[in-house]
């Protein structure tokens, strides 16, 4: 899952994890971060997801980081937006109507470039790794976090051994895992929705969860 692929699952159109409506969790949860109005909001791996309207549509500032420039400026394109654009060593960066989107690589990601960042929403980041890699990203996200940041993050978890990801399956142990040692981990929801989706009862999965958690720095 190194960048070549993301990028080439761009280009061919291979998108099907794109979702063309803002997610219900984000909607029904958010107001549980309690976050000033214009605070900077980050999105690792946001295609051109439109949780990032969303997220502006209610006052903060949204950072995005993604591989592929077909998605950035689709991104922008279809929202009727034309960015100012301006390219770096390591980035192209993209801005409109209060979102930045970062277009390159998120392991080049700099404690600088999330200086002002006070909450991650993660849909559809830790899900798009396998697992050898999602232990390095979530190194990399928590070393370049200002402290006192929060994190959104919503997962999927089903039998890996009956499909071949992404999305990949994330437990709700891995999560903890992974973050517990910075954060107090609190499970907001967990949901059977294998019967509200078809594309995966065609895939040969037997269960299907998505949970929604909420990380908060332990104090």
């Amino acid at each position: 899952m190194e960048k070549d692929y993301w990028q080439e699952r761009w280009k061919q159109e291979e998108t099907g994890f794109h979702q063309n409506e803002v997610n219900p969790y984000l909607r029904q949860y958010w107001q549980e971060l309690h976050l000033a109005a214009d605070s900077e909001v980050f999105v690792p791996l946001c295609g051109k997801s439109r949780d990032m309207l969303w997220l502006s549509e209610h006052g903060y500032a949204v950072l995005g980081v993604e591989t592929s420039a077909v998605a950035v400026q689709a991104f922008f394109k279809e929202n009727g937006y034309i960015p100012n654009h301006a390219s770096s060593e390591k980035f192209d960066r993209y801005d409109a109507n209060s979102i930045r989107i970062l277009c390159g690589d998120f392991f080049e990601l700099s404690k600088h470039d999330l200086a002002k960042t006070r909450a991650v929403y993660d849909r559809a980041s830790l899900i798009a790794l396998p697992p050898e890699m999602r232990e390095r990203y979530a190194d990399h996200l928590l070393s370049i976090l200002p402290p006192a940041t929060q994190i959104l993050l919503i997962t999927l978890d089903y039998p890996q051994l009956e499909m071949a990801g992404p999305p990949f399956a994330v437990s709700a142990n891995e999560v903890e895992t992974l973050y517990h040692e910075q954060f107090t981990i609190r499970q907001l929801s967990q949901m059977d929705v294998l019967a509200q989706e078809p594309c995966f009862q065609e895939r040969g999965l037997s269960r299907l969860q998505e949970s929604v958690f909420l990380l908060a720095p332990h104090k």
